[in-house]
């Protein structure tokens, strides 16, 4: 007898955006706050020396970049 096939969820996404503006680290929280706003996102680091931030979770790269711009930053996948 085979055993029965186990189905299994989707595994997070990660995805890196560039997002440049941040200047201090008032401004990484800002941006993660943003992308942890966003429908789907499990996870969201934001580091502004390299200039990027990186999010995991089922979330629309369209949503996630217009997130960092309400927040004041320039974003892009």
């Amino acid at each position: 007898m085979r055993p029965k096939s186990v189905t299994t969820l989707p595994s997070d996404v990660t995805r890196e955006l560039t997002v440049t503006g941040m200047s201090c680290g008032g401004c990484e929280q800002s941006v993660e706050e943003a992308l942890e706003g966003v429908d789907g996102v499990t996870d969201a680091t934001a580091d502004r020396a390299a200039e990027t931030a990186t999010v995991e979770g089922e979330a629309d790269t369209d949503a996630l970049v217009a997130a960092v711009e309400a927040a004041g930053y320039e974003a892009s996948a």
